[in-house]
């Protein structure tokens, strides 16, 4: 469907150059000539994007603008404005428009604009889609956050899901992989079937073909009964591989076999078992680069990289981490508790090389052990409160040393009520050696 777009502009040559350029381009366009006929179609069609002359006779474009945006506040708007209206733009930039450009128009620069938002607009209704599926049908996953990151994520989910091919999940370990997978599989025309999860570094290499294959009864020692495997179990449905890039390499060539045959044999049988299966595997690890080293099969690497989903880390998606205290809050507290200002600031500073897994374990532990209904920042890990203390600090190599060597005295000497014997005891020096430091860098108890 092509985007609709209202354009607005007293010059009528202006508007009917926009308008002949863009319906050239695929878009739908509506025009009107004041304020006045672009409130009133407005408030008739279901337009998406406005593009607003400032200087109209009846109404400014910046009024215009907030009025639309009281009406519809998901309204995409580009502001056209004259030459050198910096203060135009600054205002209508306030109001929550996209973009503003200046007369003369460029031509090529605005359909640029134009082709951003609706790939935009694209994208935020796959995500809609995906999150509406999840609502109605009460499914057990939840995706937390509203990032461009997440939405982008979520919008690839809906795309890939609804295909047969086999996908591909990269990300850093903690970013929510399996979560992914699952989410895939729900969605996909699998979903009344079965979802079968393997976690590739968590099998012996000994077990790793009967797990995947199954066994009959004395084909190996223990082996007491016939056994189906994870290809089996998974008829019908999805079968997850996660951490594959720690599949053993003698596994690689059967796993190819049965993903290009679709047929397995059990461990101790030379009988065929067709299985339909959907492959989704994830990853942590460099793919292409164990392949180039010879640790991974380029042939079996080129079959599971059909589709890719890269699941971006904690660090590049920030602006969820309020979300996701609030998730994980509502998940683990037994008393009203929240986070203030400038705890929340100080996890924002926080890089989470653990990702949303470190994320949660941080909420479910402060929350525990929280003295009072709001948690300040020194209730956090010493982690992240040294990131925040460095954070503040500024200056040259040398001062940033000074000021994290205080930072961590100080904090040892809280932590243990100021006994100077088991503070030096944690920082690992002499007591004498502490109380020289303490009076070099003039730290007594009152001391920030």
């Amino acid at each position: 469907m092509s985007l609709k777009i209202l354009v607005v502009d007293d010059e009528e040559i202006q508007r009917e150059m926009l308008k002949g350029f863009l319906e050239k381009q695929g878009f739908q366009i509506i025009t009107a000539a004041n304020g006045t006929e672009a409130l009133q179609l407005f408030s008739d069609l279901p337009l998406q994007l406005a593009l607003l002359d400032h200087h109209m006779p009846d109404m400014t474009g910046v009024d215009v603008l907030a009025r639309m945006k009281e009406i519809n506040p998901q309204l995409r708007a580009i502001m056209i404005t004259a030459f050198g209206a910096i203060e135009t733009a600054v205002s209508v930039m306030k109001l929550g428009a996209d973009d503003f450009m200046e007369k003369p128009v460029d031509l090529g620069i605005l359909l640029e604009k134009i082709r951003k938002i609706d790939q935009e607009l694209v994208v935020e209704e796959e995500a809609y889609q995906v999150n509406a599926v999840l609502d109605r049908e009460n499914l057990p996953v939840r995706i937390v956050g509203s990032s461009i990151q997440i939405l982008n994520l979520l919008s690839m989910v809906q795309r890939v899901a609804v295909s047969p091919w086999t996908v591909l999940i990269k990300g850093e370990t903690g970013t929510g992989k399996e979560l992914i997978g699952r989410l895939i599989h729900l969605l996909s025309g699998r979903s009344k079937g079965p979802f079968i999860e393997v976690n590739c570094a968590a099998i012996p290499e000994s077990l790793f073909e009967s797990e995947l294959f199954g066994h009959e009864k004395g084909a190996f020692t223990g082996a007491n009964h016939r056994k189906k495997g994870r290809f089996e179990l998974a008829d019908g449905g999805s079968l997850f591989l996660d951490e594959i890039g720690e599949l053993p390499l003698n596994l690689q060539a059967k796993l190819l076999r049965a993903l290009q045959e679709k047929r397995i044999s059990r461990v101790g049988s030379e009988q065929d078992i067709p299985v339909d299966i959907r492959l989704i595997a994830a990853t942590n690890r460099d793919l292409k680069q164990m392949v180039d080293y010879g640790t991974f099969r380029e042939d079996l690497y080129y079959r599971l990289h059909v589709l890719e989903i890269e699941v971006p880390p904690l660090r590049q998606r920030k602006t969820d981490i309020p979300e996701l205290v609030e998730y994980f809050l509502e998940k683990y507290s037994f008393r009203p508790v929240s986070f203030s200002s400038e705890a929340m600031a100080a996890l924002l500073k926080y890089p989470f090389p653990g990702n949303i897994r470190e994320l949660e374990h941080i909420v479910q532990r402060t929350v525990t052990l929280a003295r009072s209904s709001v948690i300040g920042p020194e209730e956090l890990p010493e982690e992240i409160r040294r990131v925040e203390f460095l954070g503040k600090s500024g200056g040259t190599l040398d001062e940033s040393l000074v000021a994290m060597e205080r930072h961590l005295i100080h904090g040892a000497l809280e932590k243990n009520q100021w006994v100077q014997t088991r503070a030096a005891a944690e920082l690992g020096i002499s007591e004498r050696v502490l109380r020289y430091k303490m009076m070099k860098l003039e730290i007594k108890k009152n001391s920030a």
